[in-house]
């Protein structure tokens, strides 16, 4: 199978799941469960971007907390590689692709949407806060995909923990210097998450929320999971509220 078959399976796999032109979608990726793609991640970035046309936003996290630590605390948004698998690298350096700015936590998009959903992140102080593309995206009708990756890695969890303040949740401030696209250097002081002694466990959302917010389909060889932001927010943050520790379990020593 080449690669403009595969790129047409994937775009009719997309639409079938009710991924439509003109959403707002935040696509977190496994690429090694989906299989052998011909044109790999390109592929995958040039079938979402079909399928939400011209008037579509699509986003991706260019997590970066591996590289930025306490010991290498300079983030140069041109420059720092994202953490997180090699379709948001991929999508990070590819042409047209924008950048918010955080040291840690940024996201990467193209469309749209893209400077209205990233060009605030700078004004945050934590992860997750109220500007960052994570917060904003439910009342932008947003959509959540995650393909191969089952759906443990929701960054956009720590947001509404952001709003409950669960006991795990923060560790200590740490003072970055961001390199910002003008060359120029800001330093500011962040407060980081914490989770000492934490496992995250985003997948007990699934129980959770109704086959109209959560869908489970094939994608390729592996699966694709499709989360409506706004009810996610609304149930996770009361499940939160009723029990802080539901989304978080112990590590074992």
């Amino acid at each position: 199978m080449n690669e403009s078959t595969y790129i047409s399976d994937m775009t009719m796999a997309l639409e079938k799941a009710g991924v439509k032109q003109g959403q707002v979608v935040l696509v977190h990726a496994a690429l090694r469960p989906l299989g052998n793609v011909p044109g790999g991640a390109e592929a995958i970035i040039r079938a979402l971007l079909e399928v939400l046309g011209t008037e579509g936003t699509l986003l991706m996290p260019a997590l970066s907390y591996k590289h930025i630590t306490p010991t290498q605390p300079v983030f140069d948004v041109k420059l720092t590689p994202a953490c997180v698998g090699t379709l948001p690298e991929y999508f990070r350096v590819r042409a047209g692709t924008l950048r918010s700015i955080h040291p840690t936590h940024s996201v990467c998009g193209i469309g749209r949407l893209a400077e209205r959903m990233l060009g605030n992140h700078v004004l945050d102080t934590t992860p997750c806060g109220p500007h960052s593309p994570f917060h904003i995206l439910p009342d932008e009708q947003g959509y959540i995909i995650m393909l191969g990756c089952g759906l443990g890695p929701n960054t956009s969890m720590h947001a509404i923990e952001e709003l409950v303040v669960p006991p795990y949740l923060f560790g200590p401030e740490i003072t970055y210097t961001l390199k910002l696209p003008d060359g120029t250097e800001r330093v500011k002081t962040y407060k980081t998450h914490g989770f000492a002694g934490w496992r995250q466990r985003y997948d007990r959302i699934e129980p959770l929320l109704n086959k109209d917010h959560l869908l489970c389909r094939p994608f390729l060889q592996g699966a694709m999971h499709i989360i409506h932001t706004k009810p996610l927010w609304d149930v996770a943050y009361k499940k939160l509220q009723e029990d802080p520790f539901y989304f978080v379990e112990k590590k074992q020593e």
